[in-house]
């Protein structure tokens, strides 16, 4: 899967964080989401899945990888 995240639509609401840490992590100087990784191992699927559907303002995208 590929995560990508868009900052100009990103509220700072967190959900991403707190359901994926490894995934997302939260700016300090503006609480913007930012991406650890735009390709996070399958593992990880359920909670950057679950991420994506509780953002508040749809910031996230998830799309599957080439086989």
């Amino acid at each position: 899967m590929k995560v990508a995240v868009d900052q100009g639509r990103c509220v700072g609401a967190g959900m991403c964080a707190m359901t994926a840490g490894e995934v997302f992590e939260q700016q300090e100087a503006d609480g913007l989401v930012a991406l650890r990784m735009t390709e996070p191992p399958e593992h990880l699927r359920d909670h950057v899945e679950e991420a994506e559907q509780l953002c508040p303002s749809r910031a996230i995208t998830v799309a599957p990888t080439a086989p």
